[in-house]
């Protein structure tokens, strides 16, 4: 007969899942940020110079945690058990799905898509309130940032064939 799954997650998995997913993220900011140079200019630093550093000093911190996990953490400590994983599956896969979606559909049409169909999943919301706050939520967004201050945000095929830059 085979051995039922685990009911809950250790700490230490937990420390060392969370240690390494802020190891992967200093890694990929320090990569990044090489690219838009992180030496010293003729106007002073490049752009790249404060992203990096932020991203070694988190892949450091992140070793250290890391490293800290093996030492401190009482190996046999529970998490999160059955119920709270699935609360936190609720609320972190939608999220996951928001960020993909920013990444390929472009953030306004992520947002839209996210907030509807968390707010009528989730929340219970009627369709045409949810509808009405996440295109209003996006709409307020493009005014603020795009408009007012001047901050592009992720642009999808759909921006593009609206002619939205």
């Amino acid at each position: 007969m085979p051995a039922s799954p685990p009911k809950h997650v250790s700490r230490l998995a937990a420390e060392i899942v969370a240690a390494l997913l802020t190891l992967a993220l200093g890694i990929a900011i320090a990569a990044g940020a090489r690219g838009d140079g992180v030496g010293w200019g003729t106007g002073g630093p490049q752009p790249g110079t404060f992203p990096f550093w932020v991203g070694v000093i988190v892949a450091a911190a992140s070793l250290c945690n890391l490293a800290l996990a093996f030492r401190r953490v009482d190996r046999h400590a529970r998490v999160l058990d059955a119920v709270a994983t699935r609360r936190l599956a609720a609320f972190g896969l939608p999220l996951l799905l928001f960020v993909a979606a920013a990444v390929t559909l472009g953030f306004y049409v992520a947002t839209i898509l996210y907030l509807a169909a968390v707010m009528r999943v989730q929340g219970k919301y009627p369709l045409w309130m949810a509808l009405a706050v996440s295109f209003g939520t996006a709409a307020f967004f493009y005014v603020v940032l795009e408009v007012w201050f001047k901050v592009p945000l992720l642009k999808g095929p759909l921006e593009a064939m609206l002619g939205i830059h």
